[in-house]
């Protein structure tokens, strides 16, 4: 089997906590071979875990031929210009989330890699997670019917002081939480020839920084679902993850349980549409609503004995390994990337007093 040679940039909670500690466990495909970091204590540290080089600055890997892949964990505001320069070095990189603040920046970025030949990655490993595959595969089963309203919360209570709530390190819940259940989202809304309707609301609640921590977006397509997704730092009770409403039932759930009801037309009374007024009882004719008995089915799943988190990152980087040593493609692809990166800057613009340029 043949190993991929990986340098990753940066050991904090993405580098070290995310990437690390995945491919400390997954040595057969995957050897780290590089580390770079500006503090010497985790330096140190990835030198012992992983018994590879390490290095201050990105610059001192430029030249190495061994490397097969980078993983760019840099901080949110450096992923464009430091990604820019791999790719013109001619290596093939993984960027964390959130890949660009821009659409033209990620357009530059895939340019720089088609003029160099090397493949460009966005680590959006949750498209790969059990829950939401489950909640997929339910979709796709057509029990629920046509969709109506797909409802996503990735909602709790919390204050936040880093330099992830600061505007200029590109900050904010809709670009640090956000890409997660936006990816979702737009994979369930299947508009990706398209542009949805953007509709966006920000606040900022419990933020020591100048960036969001309140989103409520609502997307709309053409014959497709309303997307209703929230991200909220003000949430003290929040009830579910997913709630989607179809025709013939509705799934509620989050990641560790999903229920589901429906009913099957084939078995419900036969109805027709009356326009007069409704009675009931001879001879009194009463007035009446419409009632019927559905026989409902009630199904639930309880999740999956691997971690969310841990399961939806070995997927990812299943893919990872698929296409490098195999050439198959990339599941979550660039132009999918494009599309919720649009969605981002539609829904800053249209909340001015959190822009990344003002």
């Amino acid at each position: 089997m043949k190993q991929i040679n990986i340098a990753i940039l940066g050991q904090g909670r993405s580098g070290r906590d995310i990437h690390g500690l995945h491919l400390k466990n997954d040595t057969e495909r995957f050897k780290v071979v590089a580390v770079v970091d500006q503090m010497e204590v985790r330096k140190n540290r990835a030198a012992k875990e992983f018994g590879c080089d390490v290095f201050d600055s990105y610059k001192e890997i430029l030249e190495r031929k061994d490397i097969d892949l980078v993983v760019n964990a840099l901080p949110s505001h450096l992923h464009y210009e430091v990604t820019k320069d791999l790719l013109k070095h001619g290596f093939n990189v993984l960027c964390e989330k959130p890949f660009t603040p821009t659409v033209e920046m990620l357009d530059d970025l895939v340019k720089t890699a088609n003029e160099n030949n090397v493949s460009l990655m966005t680590f959006q490993q949750s498209r790969f997670a059990a829950y939401f595959e489950k909640v997929k595969e339910i979709i796709s089963s057509e029990v629920l019917g046509r969709l109506v309203q797909v409802s996503i919360q990735f909602n709790g209570y919390a204050r936040r002081w880093d330099w992830q709530c600061c505007l200029d390190f590109n900050g904010g819940s809709l670009a640090n939480t956000g890409p997660h259940p936006l990816d979702q989202a737009l994979n369930i809304l299947d508009y990706y020839d398209g542009m949805p309707n953007v509709f966006c609301k920000m606040d900022s609640c419990n933020s020591f920084g100048d960036a969001e921590d309140y989103v409520k977006l609502i997307l709309t397509a053409p014959n497709r679902p309303l997307i209703d997704l929230e991200i909220s730092s003000a949430d003290a009770y929040p009830l579910f993850t997913y709630k989607i409403q179809g025709t013939k039932g509705t799934l509620k759930g989050n990641m560790s349980k999903i229920d589901w009801k429906y009913f099957k037309p084939e078995e419900a009374p036969e109805q027709k549409l009356i326009r007069e007024t409704l009675t009931r009882g001879e001879p009194d004719f009463l007035p009446a609503y419409c009632s019927e008995k559905l026989t409902w089915y009630e199904e639930t799943w309880n999740g999956d004995a691997m971690s969310p988190f841990t399961f939806a990152v070995r997927k990812y980087y299943d893919t990872v390994y698929a296409h490098l040593t195999e050439g198959k493609p990339l599941v979550v692809t660039m132009d999918q990337v494009r599309q919720q990166i649009a969605v981002i800057n539609e829904a800053h613009r249209q909340n001015p007093d959190f822009l990344y340029f003002k």
